[in-house]
């Protein structure tokens, strides 16, 4: 877990950042063997309880998702159009940009090609 402003300030400062339709994704190598995690809703999200939420629901999409290369310190923000979604499409917009970011390959966990592919 990333603590203090000086360990989020070199995030924000020397990482890089990818966007998505209900997060903000930050990223850096950290040269550690494991990866740091933060997750912020500012107060443009909502009062507490709706922060909270936001920040639960991303806890709970990272837990979900594949996981990442280790190595890196990552920063999760969500945007103010993160209010009301559900799990499935906050994960949805987190891998989205994992994926954007070069961090995560996309992959089909049937393991067989996407639909709409083969054509008769």
């Amino acid at each position: 877990m990333l603590t203090g402003s000086r360990e989020f300030g070199a995030v924000y400062n020397k990482g890089r950042s990818v966007g998505d339709r209900y997060v903000v994704f930050f990223y850096k190598k950290n040269g550690l063997d494991y990866t740091r995690t933060g997750f912020l809703a500012s107060k443009k999200v909502g009062n507490a309880v709706q922060r909270n939420r936001a920040r639960r629901l991303m806890k709970e999409s990272y837990r979900l998702m594949r996981p990442l290369p280790a190595g890196y310190d990552l920063i999760f923000i969500a945007r103010n159009t993160i209010e009301g979604k559900s799990c499935q499409e906050v994960k949805r917009s987190m891998e989205s940009a994992v994926r954007r970011a070069g961090l995560q390959h996309k992959k089909n966990s049937s393991g067989q090609k996407p639909e709409g592919k083969n054509r008769r």
